[in-house]
């Protein structure tokens, strides 16, 4: 949640970048108002051979918005001319103008295309994600919580998590993709990444090519089905192109051969593995330090009781019935279970009895 000033800057910058889309009509508004009465107050003289204030010519200016003059006729050109032409250009003004303002200002959670355009104005460094979908949706979510201002653009409305969007307050952009319009709204220029994260290849492609055309510095994450064309974007378009199926296939072979590993992921030739510790035979008396270096691997978090630490320190002892979340290798990983004595896999019956809460494997 934002705080009160945080939630206030917005709105300034909001307001701000209302000001720039409408300063024709904020002009002509001031030229109307300011001008006009000045002109009435040194022009006009009453029948009876009286001049009038700046008020009174500022009210018969008002009134003349809604073709109701507050002032009787006389005979001169300067003044005629005023009374003919403020009527239905300031008719104009109000409709198109100052109606959109207000409408924009105050119903911001339409999500029209106008108003995020709006919103997005106010944002520098943002991330695009395109693509609304479970993929899309997580990635915003990740990037909210690490603060990250974000504008979605999904082209179905009845796509699976628009209400979801749309209730957290995300500005959500319904649009095609191909439209030379879409990707401007979003204020791409001044984005400093875009995620593109729909389910069509080739919709995937055409989305980076128009944001880097836009913005060549903006960093791209393109979502491809196809291994092989990943592997030939990443080669010649410098960009972060990944496989779901690549994702998910260590993750999903590791946990067939032993579900207690939580996560998976390779650095350079190394798959490296993630998995939940229950302290006990070698363990105890052991600190995180000696973990480290005789097994190489790293402690992420302890639980003890119903405290947990995240990164504990070096001299931290591990007592008998502490939880202990290690990163490592995954020959690191066998070594260390070894060590443990649990060397085999558990039985799958036993699984959900040796994981916390949230770190179930989907198997």
């Amino acid at each position: 949640m934002k705080s009160p000033a945080a939630r206030l800057m917005v709105d300034l910058r909001y307001l701000r970048a209302l000001a720039r889309r409408f300063r024709s009509t904020l002009l002509l508004a001031a030229v109307i108002f300011g001008l006009g009465p000045l002109l009435y107050h040194w022009r006009y003289v009453g029948p009876g051979g009286d001049g009038i204030s700046y008020g009174e010519a500022l009210h018969h200016v008002y009134f003349l918005l809604f073709g109701q003059p507050s002032l009787p006729y006389v005979s001169d050109w300067l003044v005629e001319t005023l009374n003919i032409l403020i009527p239905p250009v300031s008719i104009a003004l109000v409709v198109d103008g100052v109606v959109r303002f207000a409408y924009l200002f105050f119903a911001r959670h339409k999500n029209d295309k106008e108003w995020v355009s709006v919103v997005s104005e106010t944002m520098k460094g943002h991330v695009v994600v395109c693509g609304a979908g479970r993929v899309g949706y997580r990635v915003v979510t990740q990037l909210r919580e690490m603060g990250k201002d974000v504008v979605v653009v999904e082209k179905r409305e009845d796509a699976t998590f628009v209400s979801a969007l749309r209730d957290e307050n995300v500005p959500l952009l319904i649009d095609d993709t191909r439209s030379p319009l879409c990707l401007p709204r979003t204020h791409v220029k001044k984005a400093s990444a875009i995620v593109c994260a729909t389910d069509d290849d080739l919709a995937n492609l055409n989305i980076a090519l128009d944001a880097r055309r836009l913005n060549p510095g903006i960093r791209v994450v393109i979502r491809l089905f196809d291994d092989d064309l990943g592997a030939k974007v990443r080669d010649t378009f410098k960009a972060e192109a990944l496989s779901s199926s690549s994702l998910a296939a260590p993750a999903m072979a590791l946990a067939a051969l032993d579900p207690r590993l939580i996560h998976s992921f390779r650095i350079g030739k190394h798959l490296m593995v993630v998995s939940l510790f229950v302290v006990r035979d070698g363990l105890p008396g052991m600190n995180v330090s000696q973990v480290r270096d005789r097994f190489g691997g790293l402690a992420l978090s302890l639980i003890r009781g119903d405290t947990e630490t995240l990164h504990p320190t070096g001299d931290v002892v591990l007592q008998a019935g502490d939880q202990v979340t290690v990163q490592a290798s995954y020959p690191e990983y066998c070594a260390l279970r070894a060590f443990t004595g649990e060397s085999d896999a558990p039985a799958y019956a036993d699984h959900d009895n040796f994981l916390m809460p949230g770190y179930r494997s989907a198997g």
